[in-house]
């Protein structure tokens, strides 16, 4: 699926559409280059399943992950080199367990389940993005 979005209301929008309809255990891989939007997107997601105000979802790039209520998990892989890296941290268990919401989900495509949502999110300029997803 392709969708168009032209400003930040129609994001944060996408992002309670894309919570309600998450499977228990999912993931979400998130691609896009920096500053695309995938932390605006994810603030929308973790926010809505966590029931927390969106001020509190903040990109988790120098911890790796924050964990939110209702078994939420942000990770931000920007400086994690590769898959074999992700699961020497530790982190491979919460692929199976709550949700997690995965920036930078290229540097583990290896190891993502099966059944991930991907999300591709292109800037197109100052306000559109151009999102594609697929399961």
């Amino acid at each position: 699926m392709r969708k168009v979005l032209f400003d930040l209301e129609e994001t944060v929008a996408l992002g309670k559409e894309i919570a309600k309809v998450l499977p228990e255990n999912g993931v979400v891989a998130f691609f896009g280059e920096l500053g695309a939007g995938k932390t605006t997107i994810i603030k929308s997601i973790a926010s809505t399943l966590a029931k927390i105000d969106p001020s509190e979802v903040t990109s988790p790039t120098f911890s790796y992950m924050h964990i939110y209520p209702n078994d939420v998990f942000h990770f931000d892989l920007y400086r994690i080199r590769d898959e074999k890296e992700f699961i020497f941290m530790g982190f491979g268990e919460y692929l199976r367990k709550g949700i997690c919401l995965i920036e930078w989900a290229e540097r583990i495509r290896p190891i993502l389940p099966e059944n991930t949502l991907r999300i591709r999110i292109r800037h197109v300029d100052e306000n559109i993005r151009e999102i594609t997803y697929e399961s």
